[in-house]
């Protein structure tokens, strides 16, 4: 990209020596000073706790050969600034309105100097990542694919994420998360998908939006760009499934267990902890990711391959060999300090009131397991439906086969109380998601445990339950 073109796409204004202008240009585009190499494009963002501003000479000293300032910034310390251009006069500045939305502009105009690349957008209140990656395993076996790195789905990470796109890429194939409202809508004007999927609308975020409605709203705005010969990609048991293809342009493609028999999907058995066997075509596919949720997750990226071309024996080969996302249930079996061994399912990135209740009911049916301990974490960002989903959460965990439960946080004391009120005598509460707290949660599984057991650890992203592992496990490690 010309520095004439960023400037432009930022609507931004230019300030540095005219040494920067013929050997112009940028490898990397990152907000971490930490992450900055010769040549990094710096993009310090504003945040509640700190200003990416103050790091700009440690970018600079680095090697940045760019770097975007907010006016405000800039007119409030001029001099400062006009000290660091004569100091590094191989990089300028790029004084812009706000970086955060700077960031997006150049995204982009970065993303439409590929006219040629099939664009796809992956969103839902969960599975996103899950599913993601099956989607980009399915059609690599055909295709040159380039994605988003992990969960790098929000109003930066898929900013920064496209900027991975090269000429050779054929399809790309992109997560886009959201914490407030529109921000779907945004990152979607940075990609404008001409295909995009949405795993499903649950309770996640509802304490931002407002109800399950107001999720779903936000999360069509990723078909908001969809032409007529494109596709949008929408599971068909959703009740809100109507609602999010209201105003798509393009193709509908349904997608899950009820309509995958007209695309010649069956599903011949679910084996627990297993995972699941299921045919596409003449091809069996052994699936190895636990639970019907993520069956779901592949019948997605069976649509997508299907949509695109791929073939049913490539579709056996991406989903048989595909290993599982960290932190998105994982099981295996692990070796305690206590001497026992059980079968461990870390369900520790993403919950909500949907996928608590699904990985229960996984681990409730499944089978050769002796007895289940769970150690449930706050769900985070319901609002005030916090209290009804806690409690329902209390009350599913008893009724899921469960031997002993833990819960930890704030908000996991109402799901307590909803398993005390149900006569569930083996529970145990501890507030907070302090280190102490999941030193606590490990004392107690290790005098509880026994050989053969399930461990079940499920809460959201900012409880970081899997804290808990190191503390219980045994040096001998994991068969998994």
């Amino acid at each position: 990209m010309e520095r004439s073109e960023l400037v432009a796409a930022v609507r931004g204004k230019s300030v540095g020596h005219s040494a920067a202008e013929s050997r112009f240009c940028f490898s990397s585009v990152t907000t971490d000073s930490r992450f900055v190499v010769p040549g990094s494009l710096f993009v310090p963002l504003v945040g509640t706790v700190q200003n990416g501003h103050a790091y700009i000479p440690e970018a600079l000293e680095k090697g940045a050969s760019c770097v975007f300032v907010n006016e405000s910034e800039y007119s409030g310390d001029e001099r400062a600034y006009s000290l660091l251009a004569e100091k590094y006069p191989l990089a300028f500045f790029v004084i812009v309105s706000d970086t955060l939305y700077a960031l997006q502009d150049a995204a982009a105009a970065y993303v439409a100097k590929f006219p040629r690349l099939k664009k796809i957008g992956i969103t839902g209140s969960s599975g996103k990542t899950t599913t993601k990656e099956l989607v980009v395993a399915v059609l690599k076996q055909k295709y040159r694919v380039v994605s988003s790195d992990g969960n790098f789905n929000s109003e930066t990470g898929l900013p920064l994420s496209v900027f991975k796109i090269r000429d050779t890429d054929e399809i790309g194939v992109f997560e886009m998360g959201m914490n407030r409202p529109n921000e779907i809508g945004e990152i979607a004007g940075v990609l404008k998908p001409q295909y995009a999927l949405i795993t499903n609308i649950g309770s996640a975020h509802v304490g931002i939006l407002g109800s399950k409605k107001n999720i779903a709203a936000e999360k069509r705005k990723i078909f908001d760009y969809i032409p007529e010969s494109g596709a949008a990609f929408v599971p068909a048991s959703d009740a809100f499934a109507p609602f999010l293809i209201e105003k798509c342009k393009g193709q509908i493609v349904y997608f899950g267990n009820d309509v995958a028999q007209k695309s010649g999907v069956s599903l011949l058995s679910d084996d627990g902890l297993a995972g699941t066997v299921f045919s596409i075509g003449d091809e069996r596919v052994r699936f190895t990711l636990p639970g019907m949720y993520n069956y779901e997750n592949a019948l997605a990226a069976v649509a997508v391959g299907k949509y695109f071309g791929v073939s049913d024996a490539e579709i056996k080969t991406a989903l048989s060999s595909f290993g599982g996302v960290s932190g998105r249930s994982e099981s295996g079996h692990i070796a305690l300090k206590n001497g026992k061994r059980v079968t461990l399912v870390k369900d520790c990135y993403n919950a909500n009131a949907e996928s608590t209740a699904s990985v229960l009911s996984f681990c409730a049916s499944a089978k050769d397991v002796e007895r289940r301990i769970y150690v449930l974490g706050d769900m985070l960002e319901l609002g005030e439906a916090s209290r009804g989903v806690h409690e329902t959460a209390g009350k599913q965990a008893c009724k899921a086969n469960a031997y002993k439960i833990v819960f930890i946080g704030t908000e996991m004391k109402y799901a307590y109380d909803a398993a005390l009120a149900s006569g569930f005598t083996g529970a145990l509460y501890i507030a907070g998601s302090s280190e102490n707290a999941m030193s606590c949660a490990a004392d107690f599984i290790l005098a509880n445990a026994s050989d053969g057991d399930l461990l079940l650890l499920k809460g959201s992203r900012g409880m970081a339950l899997e804290r808990i592992v190191p503390l219980i496990e045994a040096e001998e490690g994991r068969d998994a």
